[in-house]
């Protein structure tokens, strides 16, 4: 009777009739199997084909089993040894297994125990690969592929996400509403070295006082009228990955003191309990508010200020960097493509127009939210200016109002401060590259030099205050 577990076979083995043997017993239960008579004509078979299990003697004419085990750990990892001898020992078996073999069974060999072996070597490689997949996805989705954009702002950004990942620091990530804070968050826990854990999300805002210190820090049963049970808090969720604290700024004071406590001892007890909680957790906070601010107002506790501010990370708004609206145009058209079904190719040039006109007060949020209706709106190939929302025209409209009604030089005076800004924007988005620039532009290089020495722009001058 055939397995339920077929898979790719190789047995080694220089006793002809005790290789055939096998080998048609396991032909006989649906493995593809095929077979070797030395050290040499496994590596030779092994070299052609990527075999799921090695069934091999440990007593070959050339080399030993062991040895074959070696290479094969070092030039096809994936691949499971099972390693057969007729002198078998217990530190053989744990020398075999110290080396990376998979199983270890004595001749002469019962067919049932190799069946069962390599049953198992299959499965667990069929699980490592699906874990493998899974961790691809995970990286895909919450890695640093996913934050899209080229403006130097980001690239800067990037840098800082891959400097400091891989820490316990506490990261502290600022940015207005709709900018993405969440994703870097989890970008940031992906890349570091606690990515097998938890990672566990807290919006603060959205709860009230009440509730949000036992959502952190758990109670216990009686602790307050309706705590009819014991409750394991966020922390305690997240011992040993990552605690990603949105809209921190709304954090009481009480609850500022008990978040002061954790990031400085690393313990802390559930509400209305006495037993102190030991925990490892990586630390990342947001906030879309001035926290400077909140300490100069009294709202805002100044050392836990200064406990969080370890490294800070700035999210740019959308309005900031409009050079990177196609980048997270043609991503999202592809993931909202996939999810709808459709086939639209991109956006026409008056559409382009709208959307790099727009100041986008929801950030990349509110523009994700535009991609989506757009793509189920749309009737043809790509979007138009009919598929995406009104109020895109209609601020620019009123800037265009405005600025006719300037009139002569006071108009080409308030058009100075625009120009300055888009030379800017540009030399951004292709990393100050002045040739790219002025390609992107549509003027030539001496032209672009002109404009920069006229509006005083360098590298200098634009992020010294950054």
């Amino acid at each position: 009777m055939a397995s339920d577990t077929s898979g790719s076979l190789l047995v080694v083995d220089d006793d002809r009739h005790i290789q055939n043997a096998m080998a048609d017993y396991l032909r006989s239960l649906g493995h593809r199997t095929e077979t070797a008579s030395t050290h040499g004509e496994a590596v030779e078979r092994m070299q052609e084909f990527p075999f799921e299990v090695v069934v091999c003697d440990v007593n070959l004419p050339d080399k030993d089993g062991f040895e074959l085990l070696q290479w094969t750990r070092e030039n096809t990892p994936d691949t499971a040894v099972i390693l057969l001898t007729g002198f078998g020992t217990i530190e053989s078996a744990v020398e075999a297994i110290r080396m990376g073999a998979f199983d270890y069974l004595t001749k002469p060999v019962i067919d049932e125990e190799l069946n069962l072996s390599i049953e198992r070597a299959i499965n667990q490689r069929q699980i490592l690969q699906e874990n493998l997949q899974l961790k691809a996805q995970l990286n895909e989705k919450h890695g640093l592929s996913n934050i899209i954009g080229k403006d130097y702002k980001m690239l800067r950004m990037f840098e800082l996400i891959e400097s400091v990942a891989d820490t316990r620091t506490t990261v502290l990530i600022l940015g207005e509403s709709g900018t993405g804070k969440t994703m870097t968050a989890r970008s940031i826990h992906q890349l570091s070295n606690r990515a097998d854990k938890p990672f566990v999300e807290v919006a603060c805002g959205s709860l009230p006082e009440t509730l949000l210190e036992t959502e952190l820090f758990g109670h216990v049963a009686g602790a307050f009228t309706g705590a009819t049970h014991d409750k394991i808090g966020k922390f305690l969720q997240a011992d040993g990955g990552t605690l990603f604290l949105d809209e921190i700024a709304t954090a009481s004071p009480q609850l500022q003191v008990k978040l002061l406590r954790v990031l400085q001892e690393r313990e802390f007890e559930a509400v209305g309990g006495n037993q102190t909680h030991k925990v490892d957790v990586r630390l990342v906070l947001a906030t879309n508010q001035d926290l400077e601010e909140a300490v100069r107002r009294g709202e805002f506790r100044e050392d836990l200020y200064y406990r969080i501010n370890v490294i800070t990370l700035t999210q740019p708004c959308l309005r900031e960097r409009l050079g990177d609206i196609p980048l997270l145009l043609d991503h999202y058209l592809k993931q909202f493509n996939m999810q709808t079904g459709r086939t639209i190719e991109g956006v026409d040039d008056m559409a382009m127009h709208a959307l790099q006109q727009y100041q986008w007060p929801g950030n990349v949020r509110e523009l994700v939210n535009v991609i989506e209706r757009a793509v189920v709106l749309c009737k043809g190939d790509r979007i138009g200016a009919g598929d995406l929302p009104e109020n895109l025209f209609a601020e620019n409209d009123q800037q265009a109002n405005v600025e006719a009604q300037l009139g002569g030089a006071s108009l080409k005076k308030a058009l100075t401060t625009p120009e300055r800004q888009l030379i800017v924007q540009a030399l951004e988005s292709n990393g100050w590259n002045r040739q790219n620039t002025a390609k992107s532009l549509g003027i030539n290089r001496t032209t672009l030099y002109k404009k920069m020495k006229k509006y005083d722009i360098d590298f200098e001058t634009v992020y010294k205050h950054a």
